[in-house]
């Protein structure tokens, strides 16, 4: 397995370089960059700004692992309003295409939300209309991603949506293509479940993953943790990434940063992940 950093484990407007050299030095194989509307690597930057972006990590020497957006939570995918739910697919369709030019095999995306609880004015839509939408959209995409070799990993969010690892697997199962899989992300499963079932139930149909902790009690948004201050099972998420034979990235999301001493979470969260990992040596 390789070790990933998240682009939102660093402070807000950090330059790419600073941090793809921060996690390098910090001992990560990848880290897993982020399309916001403006920036260094904004939705706008044009083939050659995103190709330079790929040039500069492998002068650096680290891998690009994966290719995220918050832009998605703004306008959803299986929004009531159709002009939202364009400029999901349109962002997706971005995602897509910038991750074949930096080299990426997956990127991150979220299927829609029946509700969010932490985006202020979210909307709410019908659970059935959500599942509609999100499938008719993912099928819309799946011919684009197919295209570029780039897959579609669906990462199991806080969305009111697709619950259970039976539901997700069968949603991923619906559109039978080896580009639309599952971005699995370990901590977020806590609020509801297991994430060893979930790995296990997933199984081959898990692209890539994001590792992180989450404690139960007092719970909520601000529950997320150091890795192993939480109350994720990583001994049993370790044996069941061996059981399904799971060897990709395992990028660390971890939000937010330290408020001082930023750098420090990520030499930290580096060490700590070597550790994990050695569970299997």
């Amino acid at each position: 397995m390789k070790k990933g950093i998240n682009f939102w484990s660093f402070p807000d407007e950090t330059p790419l370089r600073e941090a793809a050299e921060l996690a390098k030095d910090a001992g990560f194989d990848g880290i897993e960059f982020c399309m916001a509307e403006t920036g260094e690597l904004g939705l706008h930057a044009n083939d050659s700004d995103i190709a330079a972006v790929k040039q500069m990590c492998d002068d650096i020497g680290i891998e690009i692992s994966s290719l995220a957006s918050w832009v998605p939570w703004e306008n959803s995918l299986t929004s009531d309003n159709p002009k939202n739910r364009e400029v999901a697919r349109d962002v997706i369709k971005r995602l897509i295409n910038a991750g074949a030019i930096l080299g990426v095999d997956t990127v991150l995306v979220v299927p829609g939300y029946v509700g969010v609880d932490f985006v202020p004015g979210s909307e709410v839509c019908r659970y059935d209309e959500v599942y509609e939408r999100s499938q008719e959209a993912i099928g819309m995409l799946e011919p684009i991603a197919k295209k570029h070799k780039v897959a579609m990993g669906i990462e199991n969010v806080w969305n009111k949506f697709l619950l259970s690892p039976l539901e997700f697997r069968s949603f991923i199962e619906s559109f039978n293509s080896e580009y639309v899989g599952a971005y699995f992300d370990v901590g977020n499963v806590l609020l509801t479940g297991y994430p060893e079932h979930w790995i296990k139930i997933l199984g081959s149909r898990i692209k890539k993953v994001h590792f992180k902790d989450y404690r139960r009690e007092p719970g909520g948004f601000g529950s997320f943790v150091d890795l192993l201050a939480g109350d994720v099972n990583y001994p049993a998420v370790m044996d069941a990434f061996q059981e399904i034979g799971y060897d990709g990235y395992c990028n660390a999301e971890m939000m937010p940063p330290y408020r001082y001493f930023s750098e420090q979470i990520i030499y930290n969260t580096s060490s700590t992940m070597s550790r994990i990992f050695s569970y299997l040596d």
